[in-house]
């Protein structure tokens, strides 16, 4: 054998040596490379199921998923119960990218398909399924997708998507295997979760039950009552605004009476319709209802536009049939709706502002009865003993009148006898003003016009007389108390504005059959020339009742004004 060809011998076992070394070294790479993925998934589990906090460990589990496959963006999915997305947790966008895109996705299309059919979904490009549709304008392009649905037991909680593996390449088996090994552990890590959140919550629940008793108990005005309810009811719902809604006397809208949160300053006592929002339909079916836009809640533009809220929820508060008014709250766009494990809870808890409610209404209604008692003892004073004992004195000066010669003593007591006379008119018109009481939202006429005079006080500088006498407010109808109301508004206002009075008087009188308002003054007298629209107005609403209207000098200087209307 020659030197060559010994030569040539020798380096193919060295060459085949090279290759075993080299296949042997690429397969320790790949072990070390699997090693260290595992080593990476297990920290990964052990990350993820760390925090009880539920959206903190939502956001963890995809910003662990990215980082295991290399992934560019990455997102998890929240599968309402209408086989929709409710919440979506992105990963990898900027604020840019964000702001372009206009909404986020329902669960179309691609995403609609893993809801319907939750398994492993890898492909090298998106855009290849028949599926893929029902993004968003404005969604950045991707490529290499992979979807893995998440189950917490034998429920799926959703899906987390894999988007755009760096590098150009795609995602392999080994990709799956990790994300789905992540998304078991992550199952387990949401259960826990949401079992701590659970038992939290139901804890507050009891707290805050506790607390609101405790205030209805100890007598604390329904007011606070209610704030406190709207409060707790908001911290432990999470929701990010809440509102008790009452009823106006109508029932035709529902006015904003409390409200805590976002923009509370904004939303005063703003209106909602009865018939055609979210709380009015709680309302009437006494049964908690939930959505999860705010546009579909029904509330007006001027509302609206101070919510910056997603999901609402309308809880009625009261059984059906019994219904007081409603609890609303609302959350920010894009956070978890309510489910109806909550609505349940926050109906019993709201029950309680009821209870606040009819205990109001109940200690209400014992102050007026309260009210109503003293009126009416009073009232029976008056007539048995006051009005009695002045009649007997009236009586007495009227028998012995006669037998006083001096003329000028003789007028002083009849005088004094007219006085009672009159004393006693007035105590009577105060009887029947005590024996007819009104609602504090119905003020009676009496009352009307006693704060109209008093409304004058500060523009004349002087407190003007008032005289009122008769059933004012049971035999004068509505719509002629408003007339009176208002040629006694015209009359104070042109005192006011032209008399330069010093001294002004008002008498009203409602007899069997007729309605008198007289209203004099000091002052300057009635001008010679000039508009005279104000007491055109007063002739006119006479002459419509079918009265009639005088405006002159009074006998003691100033003015008078008589105006007279029938009541029959």
């Amino acid at each position: 054998m020659t030197e060559t060809e010994k030569g040539s011998r020798s380096l193919i076992p060295n060459m085949r040596l090279d290759e075993l070394l080299s296949e042997l070294q690429g397969r320790l790479e790949a072990v070390l490379a699997t090693r260290d993925r595992v080593h990476a998934l297990l920290e990964a589990v052990v990350s993820v199921g760390s925090d009880l906090d539920l959206e903190v460990v939502l956001r963890r589990i995809v910003e662990t998923a990215t980082q295991l496959v290399d992934a560019t963006y990455g997102a998890l999915g929240v599968v309402g119960q209408e086989s929709t997305l409710v919440q979506f947790v992105p990963v990898g966008l900027d604020e840019e990218e964000i702001a372009r895109i206009e909404h986020w996705p329902h669960g179309l299309g691609l995403l609609g398909l893993l809801i319907k059919e939750p398994q492993t979904l890898r492909l090298a490009h998106i855009t290849d399924h028949p599926a893929s549709y029902g993004f968003p304008p404005g969604h950045p392009p991707m490529g290499s997708f992979l979807g893995v649905p998440i189950r917490v037991r034998d429920e799926v909680f959703g899906n987390l998507y894999l988007t755009e593996k760096r590098g150009g390449g795609e995602f392999d088996e080994e990709d799956e295997a990790i994300v789905s090994a992540l998304a078991s552990a992550a199952g387990v890590a949401i259960e826990n979760a949401r079992l701590y959140e659970e038992t939290r919550r139901r804890e507050m629940w009891l707290q805050a039950s506790a607390e609101v008793t405790t205030g209805l108990l100890s007598g604390a005005e329904p007011q606070q009552v209610l704030t406190l309810v709207a409060r707790r009811a908001r911290e432990l719902a999470g929701a990010d605004i809440a509102m008790i809604m009452l009823p106006d006397r109508g029932r035709k809208a529902l006015r904003v009476l409390i409200a805590d949160g976002l923009d509370v300053e904004e939303i005063g006592r703003a209106e909602v319709s009865m018939e055609d929002s979210l709380a009015g339909r709680a309302l009437r079916s006494g049964e908690p209802l939930m959505v999860s836009v705010l546009s579909e809640a029904g509330l007006p533009d001027a509302l609206a536009d101070h919510l910056a809220v997603g999901p609402v929820a309308a809880v009625p508060l009261g059984a059906a049939g019994a219904v007081r008014g409603v609890l609303t709250l609302g959350k920010r766009p894009g956070r978890i709706p309510f489910n109806p494990t909550e609505l349940r809870t926050l109906h019993s808890f709201a029950g309680q502002a009821a209870i606040a409610l009819e205990l109001a209404e109940a200690r209400q209604d014992a102050e007026r009865l309260g009210l109503l008692e003293d009126r009416d003892r009073i009232a029976k004073d008056l007539h048995d003993v006051v009005i009695q004992r002045l009649f007997a004195v009236a009586m007495t000066l009227m028998s012995i009148v006669r037998f006083v010669e001096h003329p000028e003593a003789s007028d002083r007591l009849q005088h004094g006898i007219n006085e009672l006379d009159e004393t006693i008119r007035q105590i009577r018109s105060t009887i029947f003003a005590l024996q007819t009481p009104r609602q504090a939202d119905d003020p009676s006429l009496r009352a009307r016009i006693v704060e109209l005079v008093e409304g004058a006080r500060g523009h004349l500088g002087f407190m003007p007389g008032l005289r009122m006498e008769g059933q004012l407010d049971n035999r004068v109808p509505e719509p002629v108390a408003e007339h009176l109301l208002a040629v006694l508004r015209e009359a104070l206002s042109n005192i006011v504005r032209h008399a330069r009075a010093s001294r002004a008087d008002v008498f009203t009188e409602a007899t069997a059959d007729r309605l008198t308002l007289t209203v004099t003054d000091d002052g300057v007298g009635l001008p010679g020339e000039g508009k005279r629209s104000g007491l055109r107005n007063m002739h006119d609403r006479a002459v419509a009742l079918g009265g009639s209207f005088e405006a002159g000098p009074d006998a003691t200087g100033g003015t008078r004004l008589a105006w007279r209307v029938p009541l029959n």
